[in-house]
C-alpha cells in the first residue's frame, strides 16, 4: 500500500476543520496540513447554516453575560472555564472573519447588525441575511486557498484512526473517484467531521454526518462525551426535516395551534414575570419549545399531516418587504419544497434532530485523551453547550475551537517524528478488511440488506430517544441496536465498483451511526434525572447531588459501552434555575 505523509491532517472541510488548517499555517508555516474530506469542502453541512453566529457586540452586552446565557440555557452543564474562553474570544473571530471577506449585515449606520436567538436575553447574533454558514464557509474556504501549506483531498473517505504506541499517527482513507486505500501518517490528527443527526429519522442535517469521526475516535479508545443530549430544533419542515432558521422567529414569528393560538404562553420557558411574554416567548431555548410541541400533541392541539403532527409558524404580519430582506432564504424554502409562500401562508413545522452537544472528549485546546488526536466543532465536546446549546453559539464556537485546536496540533506537531512501519502494518490490514468485508463478502446473497438496518435504528431512535424517554423505551432501543450491530456484519452489496462506489461508503457510515446510537442510548440510561435535551419521563427532576457531571462512554469489546462520569467544571456561577429574557 502507497503510503502519504503530512504534518498534520485534518478530517474534515467544513467550518472547523478550515479554521483550523489556517491555523495551523498562521501558527507554524513550516507545517504541511492536509485536509481530508469526504465531499468538496464548500458542500459540508457549514454551508446550511442559516441563523447567524454569537459574540458580544453592543455596548450594552458584556463576556459575562454571554457566558451566563450559555450556561444556565445548558442547564449548568457546560464547563465553565470553556465557555469563558469561548465567549472572550468570539468577537475577534467574527471581527477575524470580517477582515477575510464575511458580508456581515450592516445597521444604517454601518455598525454590525444583530439580531435575537433563543435563550439570549440580549441582541448579540451576528448574521449574513439568512445564509449566514454560507458565507462563513466561503470565506474559510477562500482564505485557506492563499496558505501554501495546506493540501486537500477532496472525495476521500476516512475508514481508520491509525493507533501506534498510545499515539495517534495518521488514518486510511478510500481515495473515491478511484476506489484505492491509502494510509496517510501524521504527526498530529484533528477530527472535524460534524455532527451525526442521521442516526434519527427527522433531522435537519445534510445525508453527510453519519457521526464518522464520532466512530472513529471511539474505535480507537477515545471516549464520547455527553452523548445523551440530542438538540431537537422547533421548526423544521415536516418531509424533509429542512431547517426553518430560529431568525424567523427573532424576526417576529409566531408558532400557532391547530386553533391558531399561540400556545407557548401556556409553558414554562424559564421566562420570569413579569414580562412581556408574547413578544419574547417563542424565543426559549430549542428544548423547551420541543418539549411544549410534545405536550400540545398529547393535548390533541397539532394538525394531522402525511408525515406527522405539526403547528404552524406564522411570519405574514412581518410582510413581503422584511421577509425579503431579512429572512430570503427562508422563503426561497418554502417555495421549492412545501410550495408554499410565507409572505401569504403559514408554514408546516415540527421539532427535528438539529445538534449534538455531545461528542469526541476533549480539554479546552481541543486535545483529546488520546496523544496526537485533536478534535473541534461539532464532532467534539469540549464542552460550552452542555445539556442544550443556544442558538447562535455553533458557529462561532467552530471558530473559536477551530482556530483552538489548530494551535494546539501546530504546538504539538512542530519537532515530532511521524509514523514508522507499525502504522504502515496497521493501514495494510485496514486495506484487507475492507476487501474482505465489504467488496468480496459485501456481496453474499442472502445477507442483511443496508436499507432494512438503517429503517430500524431510526425506527429504535426516535422511539426510544427521542424528546421523551424512559428506562423502558431506551431498554427496547437498545436491545433493537445491539440486533442491529450483530445483523451489520452479514451486509450484502450490490455495487462491487471501485469508482464512485456511494453504497460502500453508506454501509461504513451505517456502521458508524450503529456505534454513535449505541452510546446516546447506554448514556441515556445511566442518567436518572431529566436535564436541558435530555428529559425522562420515570426522573422528571433535574439532580445536581448526583448528576451535574459530564458522561464519558467508552467502547467495551463485543458489548455495550462502559459509562463513566467527570465532574463539570464550575468558576464562579452555581447552579441554579434556568432564566430567559431578563
Amino acid at each position: 500500500m502507497e503510503m502519504l505523509s503530512h504534518d498534520i491532517l485534518i478530517v474534515g472541510g467544513g467550518g472547523a476543520g478550515l479554521r483550523a488548517a489556517i491555523a495551523v499555517a498562521e501558527t507554524d508555516p513550516a507545517l504541511n496540513v492536509a485536509v481530508v474530506s469526504k465531499v468538496y469542502p464548500m458542500r459540508s453541512h457549514t454551508v446550511s447554516a442559516e441563523g447567524g453566529a454569537a459574540a458580544v457586540v453592543r455596548p450594552d452586552d458584556s463576556f459575562e453575560d454571554h457566558a451566563y446565557d450559555t450556561i444556565s440555557g445548558g442547564d449548568w452543564l457546560p464547563d465553565q472555564d470553556a465557555v469563558e474562553a469561548f465567549v472572550n474570544e468570539a468577537p475577534r473571530e467574527l471581527v477575524q472573519m470580517e477582515h477575510w471577506g464575511c458580508p456581515w449585515s450592516r445597521e444604517p449606520d454601518g455598525s454590525v447588525a444583530v439580531r435575537p436567538f433563543g435563550g439570549m436575553k440580549i441582541e448579540r447574533t451576528w448574521y449574513a441575511s439568512d445564509k449566514t454558514g454560507f458565507h462563513m464557509l466561503h470565506t474559510l474556504f477562500q482564505t485557506s486557498l492563499k496558505y501554501d501549506p495546506i493540501q486537500r483531498y477532496d472525495e476521500w473517505f476516512v475508514t481508520k484512526l491509525l493507533v501506534d504506541d498510545g499515539r495517534c499517527q495518521g488514518v486510511v482513507a478510500i481515495e473515491l473517484a478511484t476506489g484505492r486505500i491509502r494510509g496517510i501518517s501524521a504527526k498530529a490528527v484533528i477530527i472535524c467531521t460534524g455532527g451525526c443527526g442521521k442516526v434519527f429519522p427527522f433531522t435537519t442535517n445534510a445525508n453527510i454526518k453519519n457521526g464518522d469521526g464520532m466512530s472513529l475516535a471511539y474505535r480507537a479508545g477515545v471516549p464520547l462525551k455527553d452523548m445523551e443530549f440530542i438538540q431537537y430544533h422547533p421548526t423544521g419542515l415536516p418531509f424533509t426535516g429542512i431547517l426553518i432558521t430560529e431568525a424567523t422567529r427573532s424576526e417576529g414569528g409566531y408558532l400557532l395551534n391547530k386553533d391558531g393560538y399561540r400556545y407557548l404562553q401556556d409553558y414554562d420557558l424559564g421566562t420570569p414575570q413579569p414580562q412581556p411574554v408574547l413578544r419574547s416567548m417563542e424565543l426559549g431555548p430549542r428544548d423547551r419549545l420541543s418539549q411544549a410541541f410534545v405536550k400540545e400533541q398529547e393535548k390533541g392541539r397539532t394538525l394531522k399531516g402525511p408525515y406527522g403532527d405539526y403547528v404552524n409558524l406564522d411570519i405574514r404580519h412581518l410582510g413581503e418587504k422584511v421577509i425579503n430582506s431579512k429572512i430570503p432564504f427562508v422563503r426561497e424554502l418554502c417555495l421549492k419544497y412545501e410550495n408554499i409562500d410565507p409572505v401569504t401562508d403559514l408554514i408546516p413545522v415540527r421539532p427535528v434532530v438539529h445538534y449534538m452537544m455531545g461528542g469526541i472528549h476533549t480539554d479546552i485546546h481541543g486535545a483529546t485523551p488520546m496523544e496526537g488526536l485533536f478534535a473541534a466543532g461539532e464532532a467534539a465536546c469540549v464542552s460550552i453547550n452542555g445539556a442544550n446549546r443556544l442558538g447562535s453559539n455553533s458557529l462561532t464556537e467552530l471558530l473559536v475551537f477551530g482556530a483552538r485546536v489548530g494551535r494546539a496540533a501546530a504546538e504539538y506537531a512542530s519537532g515530532r517524528n511521524g509514523g514508522g512501519r507499525a502504522v504502515a502494518a496497521q493501514a495494510a490490514d485496514e486495506e484487507e478488511r475492507i476487501e474482505r468485508q465489504y467488496r468480496r463478502g459485501g456481496s453474499r446473497s442472502g445477507g442483511e440488506k443496508m436499507a432494512d438496518i438503517r429503517q430500524r435504528m431510526h425506527d429504535a431512535m426516535e422511539s426510544g430517544a427521542g424528546i421523551y424517554r424512559s428506562a423502558e423505551s431506551l431498554a427496547q432501543a437498545a436491545q433493537e441496536i445491539s440486533t442491529l450491530q450483530d445483523r451489520i456484519q452479514r451486509l450484502a452489496l450490490d455495487d462491487s465498483s471501485q469508482t464512485f462506489n456511494t453504497e460502500l461508503v453508506a454501509a461504513v457510515e451505517l456502521t458508524y451511526m450503529l456505534d454513535v446510537a449505541e452510546t446516546i442510548i447506554h448514556s441515556a440510561i445511566q442518567r436518572t434525572e431529566s436535564r436541558g435535551s435530555h428529559q425522562r419521563t420515570d426522573y422528571p427532576e433535574r439532580d445536581d447531588d448526583a448528576y451535574l457531571t459530564h458522561s464519558l462512554a467508552l467502547r467495551q469489546p463485543g458489548g455495550a459501552p462502559a459509562i463513566e462520569y467527570q465532574p463539570v467544571t464550575i468558576t464562579k456561577w452555581p447552579p441554579g434555575e434556568r432564566i430567559y429574557g431578563r
